[in-house]
């Protein structure tokens, strides 16, 4: 397909951005248990604080400034129009890789990755990072049916449009999924994929080989740990549209579903403003709430469990694949066995971080930016391109 790439500047109405500060100064508080601290969901005082931040003290203008001296772009692919940063390599030609983030994220978390992959020593990179349909700037789908395999047909057409007939991509919590589904309809074109999150079912049905001991050990902390983690899971895979009027209305209520999830998914001793500071967490949340994105995002959970066939007994994803595996990335899930990812996976690269969480692009962008260097000198194929010029 010919791509049309039009460059892009975010520009958040004044109008906006009062009508969010009136908003968030308005909040109606829930009362709190003594002594609950985060046990039941986001802590009151924490969240109050945040909040106020937002409200009084947070600069989105700066944000934004610094934002759009990316280049972003927007393009017309499927009938939406889809957000997506375009970095070349800052020497010679670069491999084309894609990253692709999920929820509760924007492309910001991808952003710290940009300067190690495109200035690096070695192999750097042409990195591409974009918003997936529904999320940030990108358009939000009109109509059922835009499920992770679907949505691979758009990181596809944009990849290629942009002239990377081959290339590397890199996935994320619904990102991974997506990147997945990419190569395993595609594998002429995608030379191999690397993920930093795993939170894949694999086929065990008929013709499966009998679970290890490690991997029984895996589905019992995973079950324990869904009894208290997945309930966030079943409301957006079931009635997303409920959940949206909520999150479209209150930020307070936004930040709230959203901060807890950052701390509970990360490596962060439990000081996630701390971790991640303030202005990233108030500018992520920020653009949730002005594309009006928190309910178009949610319902590619629901596309994912009813519209998208489960995999089968002959599904392999046979692309090389790294799997770097950060142990903090859901707070008592454990670390996934090999064997598993090997039930589903061409797997060439395992590697077991010292530190890091589900938002290691954010978490560690070193550490990662590193794997995804050291996994693709390991590729004994030329995916280097002469990319459109955008």
């Amino acid at each position: 397909m010919k791509l049309r790439p039009r460059p892009f500047e975010i520009r958040v109405a004044d109008s906006v951005l009062e009508d969010l500060r009136t908003r968030l100064r308005r909040t109606r508080w829930p009362d709190q248990l003594a002594g609950a601290g985060w046990e039941q969901g986001t802590e009151r005082e924490a969240l109050r604080s945040l909040v106020g931040y937002w409200a009084d003290r947070f600069d989105w203008r700066a944000y934004e400034r610094e934002l759009n001296a990316l280049p972003q772009f927007k393009a017309d692919i499927h009938g939406l129009g889809i957000h997506f940063l375009h970095r070349r390599a800052a020497r010679g030609s670069g491999v084309p890789i894609l990253l692709v983030n999920g929820w509760p994220s924007t492309f910001l978390e991808e952003l710290a990755l940009i300067p190690p992959l495109t200035q690096a020593d070695g192999i750097a990179f042409d990195v591409v990072i974009l918003s997936l349909p529904g999320y940030g700037f990108s358009d939000r789908p009109r109509d059922a049916g835009m499920t992770p395999r679907a949505t691979a047909e758009i990181l596809l057409d944009l990849m290629r449009g942009l002239g990377h007939e081959r290339f590397l991509a890199h996935g994320s919590d619904f990102g991974a999924e997506v990147v997945t589904q990419l190569a395993l309809a595609h594998p002429e074109h995608v030379a191999g994929i690397h993920l930093s999150t795993f939170d894949w079912r694999p086929y065990l049905g008929e013709k499966s080989r009998p679970l290890s001991a490690a991997e029984r050990d895996y589905v019992e902390a995973r079950e324990r740990c869904g009894e208290r983690e997945s309930g966030y899971d079943e409301l957006k895979s079931t009635r997303p549209q409920s959940l949206g009027y909520a999150l479209n209305d209150s930020p307070a209520g936004l930040a709230g579903w959203m901060l807890e999830k950052w701390r509970s998914w990360s490596d962060c001793g439990g000081d996630v403003i701390g971790r991640f500071g303030a202005d990233f967490l108030c500018a992520m949340l920020t653009i949730y709430w002005v594309t009006g994105t928190a309910t178009s995002s949610a319902r590619l959970y629901y596309e994912h469990r009813w519209n998208q066939p489960p995999l089968g007994a002959d599904d392999h994803v046979g692309v090389p694949t790294a799997v770097a595996l950060f142990h903090h990335n859901v707070a008592g899930e454990g670390v996934p066995p090999r064997e598993w990812a090997e039930r589903l996976f061409n797997v060439c690269r395992w590697t077991e971080m010292p530190r890091g969480g589900h938002f290691a692009a954010a978490e560690e962008p070193l550490l990662l930016a590193a794997d995804i260097a050291a996994y693709a000198e390991t590729l004994d194929v030329d995916v280097r391109s002469r990319p459109v010029v955008v």
